[in-house]
């Protein structure tokens, strides 16, 4: 019988782990993924950013957790010798309608408290010259890490704390007793807690579902592409390149993201996915496929972006239509630059009605708290999330 469990080894479930067993030192822990290693989901196949928050509601809880997630990580990394180094972020605008829209971001930055500066043509012309653009915001704070490596260290950390990690162990069925939650395995042998957080990502309803909780939203995968330019262009650019993002659209726009390993990557777009963990060129799960496309919700979202996905869709398997989204801000970028790279899954939390889930989406029994969507940037504010899950299990278990 452990104390607490945390069903799902990416960031997010070793973050909570890990501040549990700093704040109940006493309790037994353990963090059950179903994979060999831990972070080989959404933490594994992201742009690796670490972001200032520029995008946020002045004011929200996303704004404040990325706020804090900046401090929070880099202090993270620095305790653990981790490499990360903040290379600054463009914002680039290319026509008027953008520029426009770039210094609303830009106020909204301000508001927000992150360190900002405006940039004209010819300053961005003198910092990256082979950016165009008729404007920027410099985002000076903005830095870039391999979250795998924290995610790791987090995971590390824990079992020097003397919590447990249990890999290759998927769940195959929950069930709530009156003094307990156990965890079965197939055919290993049971786990049974005290407590359970719930961190599941890509399955985060499916594990709801084995809760017989009565959930009104399904996970929908988007696929996330990118491309690597060849190790001759790895100085094409100084900073991170962003196009500045159109209100009307949930995703922030193909930008050229260095690496901390030196190299560039170009993406991603934002595809429909038929596998909720599609990151190979197969791209589809006969499960995942017919659970999506009998959920509403699917349809509906589906039908208010028909004309951007289908967009996205033809540039997905047109290279040259994904290029021409890059040359508008980096003419210098040719089709044969563009090299394979692993793709990204995004786990969309959409309702029954087709809203996009864009913040915070919990749900509970007496022993279980669900984290059924964890809003981006989940990774930079992986910390200061994990504190606020940590908040919301210990309120309800009484101090031993």
């Amino acid at each position: 019988m452990y104390d607490f469990a945390v069903i799902g080894g990416g960031i997010v479930g070793l973050s909570v782990a890990w501040q549990l067993r700093q704040r109940r030192p006493s309790g037994s822990i353990v963090v059950i993924e179903k994979e060999q290693a831990v972070a080989q989901h959404q933490t594994g196949h992201n742009s690796g950013v670490i972001h200032a928050g520029i995008y946020y509601e002045p004011g929200s809880l996303k704004a404040d957790l990325c706020r804090k997630g900046v401090a929070a990580t880099l202090r993270f990394c620095k305790d653990n010798g981790i490499r990360y180094e903040q290379c600054g972020k463009l914002i680039v605008a290319t026509s008027p309608a953008e520029h426009e829209r770039m210094l609303a971001l830009h106020e909204r930055a301000l508001r927000n408290g992150i360190e900002v500066e405006l940039l004209g043509e010819s300053q961005l012309r003198d910092i990256e010259p082979s950016v165009a653009g008729i404007g920027a915001i410099l985002s000076p704070t903005t830095g870039i890490v391999d979250y795998t490596e924290v995610a790791g260290a987090m995971a590390h950390r824990l079992e020097e704390l003397g919590g447990e990690i249990l890999t290759g162990t998927p769940v195959t069925a929950l069930e709530e007793t009156s003094d307990a939650v156990i965890l079965h395995r197939g055919d290993l042998p049971p786990i049974e807690t005290r407590n359970l957080v719930v961190c599941g990502g890509l399955m985060a309803d499916r594990l709801a579902a084995m809760m017989n909780l009565e959930i009104d939203f399904r996970v929908v995968p988007y696929r996330g592409e990118y491309y690597q330019l060849p190790a001759e262009k790895s100085e094409i650019v100084r900073h991170l390149i962003y196009p500045v993002p159109d209100p009307g659209l949930p995703f922030l726009g193909v930008h050229l993201t260095r690496m901390i390993d030196g190299t560039v990557t170009v993406g991603p777009n934002a595809v429909q996915g038929w596998k909720r963990e599609g990151y190979g060129r197969v791209n589809f799960s006969a499960r995942d496929t017919m659970e999506m496309l009998g959920f509403p919700g699917f349809w509906r979202v589906t039908a208010d972006n028909l004309a951007v996905g289908l967009a996205e869709f033809w540039n997905s398997i047109w290279k040259p239509g994904y290029l021409k989204q890059v040359q508008k801000y980096c003419p210098s970028v040719r089709l044969s630059d563009l090299q394979p790279y692993p793709a990204g899954i995004r786990a969309q939390a959409v309702m029954r009605d087709g809203t996009l889930v864009h913040d915070f989406l919990f749900a509970e029994t007496a022993r279980s708290l669900h984290v059924c969507n964890a809003p981006s940037p989940a990774a930079t504010s992986a910390i200061p999330i994990g504190e606020l899950i940590c908040d919301k299990v210990l309120d309800k278990v009484p101090q031993s």
